[in-house]
This record gives structure tokens, sequence and C-alpha cells, in this order.
């Protein structure tokens, strides 16, 4: 499929996220079943974001996780919201070429991981920020990382 079709499908996924969401907010939807629709809205929003990734269109990509991460956080599953942070990051390291949001994700994600007690996962993300802080020179913020890092 094209990326004009990989585009299209995306925002009929987009499109469907937000109808579960707002279908879950309802009285009757609290009641029946409204958290299960808010996981498949964040697995949805998932979805259209790796749709928008295909399409090269990384704002909207983003914009999708950015969703998900907000519905996870809200549920208190953090470990998920880390893992989208990365994918945030992974966009703007390698797509978009913004080192400085990149490093700013990998914060979040490290910081989901410590509250939730996955030091290596937190300490992977705290290396890839050292490693960035030392490429933009700011040497003293890559020697605090390393040694938290050597520290845990």
């Amino acid at each position: 499929m094209d990326p004009a079709g990989k585009e299209k499908e995306a925002l009929q996924l987009l499109a469907e996220a937000d109808r579960k969401v707002r279908g879950s907010q309802s009285f009757f939807a609290g009641l029946f079943g409204g958290s299960s629709r808010i996981e498949e809205a964040c697995d949805i929003y998932a979805r259209a974001a790796n749709m928008f990734k295909m399409a090269k269109n990384w704002s909207e990509a983003i914009n999708c996780l950015i969703r998900a991460i907000e519905i996870y956080t809200d549920m208190g599953r953090f470990t998920i919201a880390a893992k989208h942070h990365i994918s945030i990051a992974e966009i703007y390291e390698t797509e978009l070429v913004d080192i400085d949001k990149a490093i700013a994700h990998y914060e979040q994600a490290a910081d989901y991981y410590k509250g939730e007690e996955s030091n290596s996962s937190a300490n992977k993300c705290l290396l890839k920020v050292a490693t960035y802080a030392a490429q933009l020179e700011q040497y003293q913020k890559a020697i605090e990382i390393y040694e938290q890092v050597w520290d845990s």
C-alpha cells in the first residue's frame, strides 16, 4: 500500500480510537466495561501511529502515541507509557533529528520505568540520554548519568 493509503488507514484508526474514548466516558460505559474500551482505544492509537510512521507523517504518529501515553498514565500503566515515550524518542532521533526532544522522551521513559522498579530498562534509557548529552558537549550531565547508572 502506498503512503497515501497508509495515511488514510491511520486516519480511520484514529477516528475509531477517538470514538472509543468518547464512548467510554459515558455513564453507562463506566458501568459496563468502559476501561476495556479505553484499553482498546490505546491499542488503536498505537496502530494508527504505526500507520502514520509508514506514511512518514511523523507529527501525527507522535500525536497518536502521546494520546495513548496520556491514557496509560491516567490508568497507572507506566511501563506501556514508557515504551511509547521510547517510540517517540526514536522518531525524534532518526527521522526528525531533534536530539533535545529525544532526550526529553528518554528521560520521561526512564522516570516511568524507575517508578515501576524496572531499573534495567530505566538505565538503558538513561544511557541513551548520557550518550546524547556527551555528543551535545553536556559533559557534566553525561558524567552524572553514568555515575547514577553505575551506582544502581
